[in-house]
């Protein structure tokens, strides 16, 4: 299998991310695996698709993934460029939210190409057309209203205001485009002091999504990984894991400090899954992070979600063999039926 994993840079790819875990486990397995910042890719005057893509040496095995991304951000990493029809799957990994200042051409980057590929007959996972929608935290409230917090999107601070009266606890301020925990904050009840200093600071650069706040969000959350819209499970046990926040810091994201520990997924979660499964189902969201505070969905995953190498250190499980595996088949039916099922039908099958 020839896939290529489109990130936001190859540079600040890290041991820990879950595109290395599984790039790492797929080329020891024998796979071409291409690693292709967005800036890396183009299209060419044949009419194809493509990318300068970077590449492990191919006839060696790497024993973690510290070792292959050193491998990958040293001077021996092979240089290749690659065309679509060349691929098999392309996984786009590149959050458009983690661009930083200056970079505004690379957000929306993965999914023109991620398009274009699709003329090629590439698996483009997750489905580029449906990602589109989800460039920000609106696509959330595409989901039933049973798995979400109360929600309020504005910059009008006289309507969070009203909003913030209405409830019975405190609310979570944050802003609609982002991600990593970053620019979230709590107003607590009874002490709305600094809310307007907090509306204003969010709102310079854009909506503010005003939420309520759940008590169970002090024992943290849970991340659960969603594979062909079903909770991914293998060996008997859960791709998931409870992130618990720092002292002091309301976000429980492990790139803001969270720390990962075991969780029990209990049957409330698995309703949720089951609630949001028709859904990911229809946009060909192959996989996806879910993030749970009691029997709420706080946020939905869809771009570059993370956990899969903490999951399987804390369950001594390895969660890339099921993905790698269903990745295997989705190739395997598009090699089978072509062009007769659509991009969507095979990143969920």
């Amino acid at each position: 299998m020839n896939i290529g994993f489109v990130v936001n840079d190859i540079k600040t790819e890290q041991a820990g991310y879950a595109t290395i875990f599984l790039a790492q486990r797929m080329h020891n397995l024998g796979h071409q695996v291409y690693l292709i910042g967005v800036g890396d890719l183009a299209y060419y005057p044949d009419g194809f698709m493509g990318a300068t893509a970077t590449q492990a040496e191919p006839n060696h095995k790497y024993k973690t993934p510290a070792t292959y991304i050193e491998a990958i951000h040293s001077d021996k990493a092979r240089k290749v460029r690659i065309t679509a029809p060349e691929l098999d799957v392309l996984m786009l990994r590149n959050d458009p939210s983690s661009e930083p200042e200056g970079r505004a051409w690379a957000q929306n980057a993965g999914l023109i190409f991620g398009q274009l590929a699709l003329r090629h007959g590439v698996i483009v996972l997750n489905d580029p057309t449906s990602l589109s929608d989800a460039v920000n935290k609106m696509y959330f409230q595409h989901f039933p209203e049973a798995v979400r917090p109360r929600t309020l999107i504005t910059r009008d601070k006289n309507e969070i205001k009203e909003f913030y009266n209405e409830q019975q606890n405190s609310i979570i301020l944050k802003p609609l485009q982002g991600s990593g925990g970053s620019g979230v904050f709590m107003v607590k009840k009874d002490d709305a002091t600094n809310l307007n200093q907090i509306v204003e600071a969010i709102s310079r650069d854009g909506y503010v999504i005003a939420q309520e706040y759940l008590p169970e969000a002090v024992h943290g959350d849970v991340r659960l990984i969603v594979v062909n819209g079903e909770a991914l499970q293998y060996k008997g046990k859960y791709c998931a894991m409870r992130r618990v926040n720092s002292k002091n810091d309301i976000r429980s994201n492990i790139h803001a400090g969270g720390t990962a520990q075991p969780a029990k997924v209990d049957q409330t979660m698995l309703d949720l899954v089951e609630l949001v499964r028709p859904k990911l189902i229809q946009d060909g969201m192959f996989l996806v992070g879910l993030d749970i505070v009691g029997n709420k969905l706080m946020e939905i995953n869809v771009f570059s979600p993370g956990g899969i190498p903490f999951a399987s250190q804390l369950e001594g499980v390895d969660f890339s063999e099921p993905v790698i595996a269903a990745l295997e088949r989705k190739v395997h039916y598009k090699t089978t039926y072509g062009a007769q099922i659509d991009n969507k039908t095979v990143a969920m099958i």
